[in-house]
């Protein structure tokens, strides 16, 4: 239950919302009081409330939507480095989440100018391309887009395992190795944000990869949607 403070700063503000919302008063997603109120209930200054909600924010533990309110805002259940390697279906394991898979569509397409770059110099007649919405205990979390050598891995060799880095290496008798990745935030996309349910302020993150075996073959290109809420990515970096 929430408590009067009587008195106290933005920190002491900051620190009474923070173990509310861990006490599971305020829940993800749930709007909070209007300043006035939260001022109010608390008995502080409604500029210490302005404060503390604006740290809040900056911690990414309160979302502000324009013209609606302050929110809660939901935790990723997932954080992992980026460095580390793997398939969408290991990430979604290692969050304790069961990993499912649903097929938007499966297609040959012709290589396009920025294919040819990427894949050189490997010569693509045909690319086996795979769109899919990749689940978390049957929630959808992250969009794939993936293109692979028709002539490596067919459609119908693809489809029939949940990973293709699981395909690649059981089919194509191929291991990816390592990959170079490129990651972007962008906004509302029209097309993935509903299907992923993502609210209309809501951030993905882009993670575009190409991915290589030992050997230095580039095999596969894949560009990942993942839901903000729900991923966060983390370099480790190091003093050389």
């Amino acid at each position: 239950m929430i408590s009067n403070l009587n008195s106290g700063s933005a920190i002491t503000v900051v620190q009474h919302i923070k173990k509310l919302i861990e006490d599971g008063y305020y829940k993800e997603k749930e709007k909070l009081p209007t300043e006035y109120e939260l001022a109010k209930d608390l008995g502080v200054p409604r500029k210490e409330i302005q404060k503390a909600v604006a740290i809040l924010e900056e911690e990414n533990i309160l979302i502000r939507r324009p013209g609606v309110g302050v929110f809660v805002h939901a935790q990723p259940i997932l954080s992992s480095g980026i460095e580390q390697l793997g398939s969408v279906t290991e990430m979604i394991k290692q969050s304790g989440k069961k990993p499912g898979v649903q097929y938007i569509s499966a297609e040959l397409t012709e290589p396009t100018d920025e294919d040819k770059r990427r894949f050189d110099p490997v010569e693509i007649e045909k690319f086996a391309q795979l769109e899919r919405v990749r689940t978390a205990d049957g929630e959808p979390v992250v969009y794939c887009i993936d293109r692979i050598d028709h002539q490596i891995l067919p459609l119908e060799q693809i489809q029939r395992e949940e990973s293709i880095f699981q395909a690649l290496k059981t089919c194509a008798k191929k291991e990816i190795d390592y990959a170079i990745a490129y990651i972007e935030p962008i906004g509302y996309h029209e097309r993935i944000s509903p299907i992923l349910n993502c609210e209309p302020d809501q951030a993905l993150l882009l993670l575009r990869q190409m991915h290589y075996t030992k050997d230095n073959e580039p095999v596969l290109y894949s560009a990942n949607f993942f839901r903000a809420d729900v991923f966060s990515f983390y370099v480790l970096r190091k003093r050389m």
